[in-house]
């Protein structure tokens, strides 16, 4: 009977293992795609329980005609804070986090293509968050979520509240303009061997067209956050029409970037319907072709 050797594994990945991080350092350090999708949806999750809070004392304060539960000013920063957590650090965050989980495994990759930036790009959406929250020991921002000018200039709100919304959104910009290059690269190099353009899941599809239309809005809504910035604290006058600039300026810019985020919002939703129906209905998807 024949006996069977087992070949010594080499002490340079004996050290290697030993050397790896565990526990909850593990989970802080990891270039992993599945933990950092779960990552996402775990802090996504967190700062949609905290929008919801400040969704709930919105209605509690609408709930009965000249209520007093919260004054003006902070029913306009619960108002503020309720909105850009929806959109910035919950919806389009979430779908990242979908994203980071399921794209590599449907396409039959073995991880993103930039492991280590998929990483950063977690942590800055995370900082952008905490940026943006910590604002409330001080003075949040109570110009809308869309930061309207010239509501959010420094003549009409000299507080940093502004301020912190504008370094959330240069953070989370920045998160998902790099998430965004790093999705698209991983579907266009790295699909396994007969995995064509033609068998491609729909949700890798939502995902692609996500990251296109991310790499061209989000360098938009940069710049116009950076002007007001500017305005703000450098003396330009980008807004100021008294001083040659225009506010229908900051409108533009900011819907050049807005009307595309709604196609942000709902595509990768779309993409998840499109795979999770044709399963339960035991019928392929009608029209995938179109």
């Amino acid at each position: 009977m024949a006996t069977t050797t087992l070949t010594p594994v080499p002490q340079i990945l004996v050290d290697r293992v030993e050397r790896e991080p565990r526990g909850l350092m593990s989970w802080l350090t990891t270039t992993d795609h599945k933990r950092i999708g779960i990552l996402y949806m775990v802090a996504t999750f967190v700062f949609f329980i905290l929008g919801g809070v400040e969704a709930l004392m919105m209605r509690l304060q609408l709930s009965v005609a000249n209520n007093n539960l919260v004054a003006p000013e902070v029913y306009n920063q619960l108002f503020t804070m309720h909105g850009t957590t929806m959109i910035f650090l919950f919806v389009v965050p979430m779908f990242a986090g979908f994203a980071n989980y399921f794209v590599p495994l449907m396409i039959g990759a073995r991880d993103v293509a930039f492991p280590r930036l998929n990483a950063l790009t977690f942590w800055l959406f995370l900082a952008g968050g905490i940026v943006f929250y910590v604002s409330i020991f001080w003075s949040p921002p109570e110009a809308g979520w869309i930061a309207t000018v010239p509501l959010s200039e420094s003549s009409f709100l000299p507080s940093g509240g502004v301020d912190a919304w504008i370094y959330l959104i240069h953070l989370t910009g920045v998160a998902s303009l790099l998430g965004a290059f790093n999705f698209f690269v991983t579907v266009v190099n790295m699909r396994a061997p007969g995995m064509t353009w033609s068998r491609l899941p729909l949700f890798v599809w939502s995902i692609l067209a996500y990251s296109l239309i991310l790499i061209v809005a989000i360098p938009v809504i940069a710049g116009a956050v950076t002007m007001l910035l500017l305005d703000r604290h450098f003396g330009t006058h980008f807004y100021d029409p008294t001083q040659g600039g225009s506010v229908l300026l900051w409108q533009n810019l900011f819907w050049f970037f807005g009307h595309p985020e709604v196609y942000v919002l709902i595509l990768p939703a779309f993409g998840i319907v499109s795979e999770v129906l044709p399963v339960f209905a035991r019928k392929p998807i009608f029209g995938y072709k179109a």
